[in-house]
Formats: structure tokens, sequence, C-alpha cells
């Protein structure tokens, strides 16, 4: 259960002085894109790559990532020793098309790694394979339909199995009732937390972000405090969308990395914090804004995924320019750090 209001207010705000001495923020923008859509127009990735997850596996930093092709989403992985240069392995989820869930699409965002911030991420095993979690899209097209959520599993990183799907956005609130989006999964202490945002079914819908818990991968409980992390009020950076969490422990704090949306359609990195990972305060400051006219990430900086290597977060986003549908998607990278 959550912590009580006066704890959980110390706690935001001892780790929201934290973040004025630069504890969380990750301001040193590369400026270039390091994963961009492949020049092969039959790839699976050729019209852009999307939803970076970062970790580190067997000495090598690798990343999961979302690639479209103008049908549907797939998942590809790229490995890199410095978290800068990167070279893509291949394909590693595709669509099947005698799948009634995954015909179209299918977006594996994350596999539960070692979820302390401060740390390379290595992949945890669970019950002696990699678990990674995914979401699908029912039809063709740029996220098409009420997506649901489902676990996946590999022994090699390279070769997944498709498990049960747990949630569905029919069984949920009525503010998920329009579809599930980016799954991310830690597993603390026995216990499995699932956090995902979801959007309403209005033609101009929200999103926002909640969490489902396990302690078995098989019955998944809704918090009944959802959404954690709520869409904020008029004017605001998340007045439509509070998205795409990327969930870390720091010490006793919880720490959520997502991504915003306001009324304006800009599209930004923000940070809540919490005593728990039922309660989050959002830090009022943004993380990743959207860069000048002419820069890889003009028109959003968004959906988060962080990493520790040589004593700096790095912090990888996906950066668009261009307006869609000939906008240039890719996965950009700013650090705590300055560049040299």
């Amino acid at each position: 259960m959550p912590s009580s209001p006066d704890l959980s207010r110390r706690t935001f705000l001892q780790a929201a002085a934290m973040l004025q001495s630069g504890h969380y923020e990750t301001p040193y923008k590369y400026g270039k894109l390091v994963l961009s859509a492949a020049s092969d127009t039959s790839a699976f990735d050729s019209r852009s790559v999307d939803c970076p997850f970062a970790f580190s596996n067997a000495g090598l930093y690798y990343m999961t990532y979302v690639g479209f092709d103008g049908t549907g989403y797939q998942t590809g992985l790229a490995s890199s020793k410095d978290l800068v240069e990167w070279t893509k392995l291949g394909c590693i989820l595709r669509r099947d098309p005698s799948s009634p869930i995954t015909r179209y699409n299918v977006a594996m965002t994350w596999i539960v790694r070692d979820s302390v911030l401060r740390s390379p991420g290595k992949l945890r095993k669970i019950h002696g394979r990699f678990l990674g979690i995914y979401h699908a899209y029912p039809n063709a097209g740029y996220e098409a339909g009420p997506a649901v959520i489902g676990l996946c599993w590999s022994d090699d990183l390279m070769h997944w199995d498709l498990g049960d799907t747990i949630l569905r956005p029919d069984d949920g609130a009525e503010w998920e009732r329009g579809g599930l989006y980016k799954p991310c999964l830690l597993e603390d202490n026995g216990t499995f937390y699932l956090f995902y945002n979801a959007k309403n079914t209005e033609k101009r819908w929200r999103e926002q972000i909640c969490v489902a818990t396990s302690n078995d991968l098989k019955t998944w409980t809704r918090h009944p405090g959802n959404p954690i992390i709520a869409n904020g009020g008029a004017g605001s950076w998340d007045e439509r969308f509070a998205s795409d969490p990327a969930v870390f422990r720091d010490g006793r704090t919880w720490v959520f990395y997502y991504y915003s949306l306001d009324a304006k359609s800009k599209a930004r990195d923000l940070l809540a914090l919490g005593d728990s990972p039922f309660h989050a305060e959002k830090v009022d400051q943004i993380l990743i804004d959207v860069g000048p006219p002419g820069t890889v990430d003009e028109t959003y900086a968004h959906k988060p995924s962080v990493i520790q290597h040589d004593g700096a977060l790095y912090h990888f986003y996906c950066a668009v320019s261009g307006r869609y549908p000939n906008e240039v998607r890719g996965i950009s990278l700013a650090r705590s750090r300055r560049w040299t």
C-alpha cells in the first residue's frame, strides 16, 4: 500500500532537491540520431525506429527498438560497446499473419533487468529465461485499434516465444478502453510490477499511466488508485498524454521517467518521483525538451530509456523531425555529463 502522505512528501522533497543538483537530469544532448530507419525499403524498420529500451548482457550493451514498415510494428535488437555506436542485429519479434493478436504488430518494449537506476541494467532471468513484455495493435497501420499486453520468453535474446496475453483494455477502467500502450515490467521482492499507459475512447484521446501487480505472472491486479500519473490541468505539459513509463529504483525512491504531450502537440520527457510504486509526485521540470528548427528532435523528444555507463546517466529517447507522414523518427541520446 502507499506510504503516508507525510512520508511521501518528505521523500519527494528530498528527491526533488537531488534533481536540482543534477541527480536525475540528462541535459547534454548528443544532437544526432544513434539509430535510424533502414535504407532498405523492404526492411521491418524501413519507415521509422521508435521506443528504445537499453540494457546490458554478457559484457555488451543492447537496445530493443520498435520498427515500422507501413503495415505495423515489429521488434528489433541492436548492440553497442559504448552506447553511442550501434549495430543492428535484426528483427527478433515478427508479426504472425495466423495470429489474431500479432497479425499486424508485435512491439516488445521491456525485458526484466536490474531495476536500479544507476546500474548498467543487466538482464535478470526469471524461471531460467529472459522475460519480456510486448503490446500488439489488432489492425494494420500506425497504432490502429485497442492494443493488448502480453509476455514473451527467450533463451538467447534473438528468438522469442510469445506467452499469454495478460492485460486487455476492455478489462480495465473507462480511461483504458481505447487501448494499452508501452509496458514496463519490474520484479521487486517477489512481486511483478507492470507499468503501462492507456488511452480513452475519445477522438482526441488522453493517455495516463497506471500499474498492475502479480505474484505468479498469471493473475494480474490493477491498482485501485490508478492512474498513478494522471493528466495535468489545462496548459500543463502533460495535459493530453502522460505516457511510456520507464521506472527504476534509486535507494528508497521510485523514479518514473515518462513523456508528455500538451494541447499544442509538443512531446517531451518528464520525471515523477515517489516513495512506492503506487504513488508518484511530478517534478516541475522538463528533462528533455524539443529542439530548435533543423534539429533531430524539432518535433518530438519523447519515450525515455535510461541506463548508467562510466559514471553518467545515458537517456535514450525517440527524436522526431518534420511532420507525419513525412517525419523522420529515430533514436537519439542525452546524458548527465557533457560531451567532449
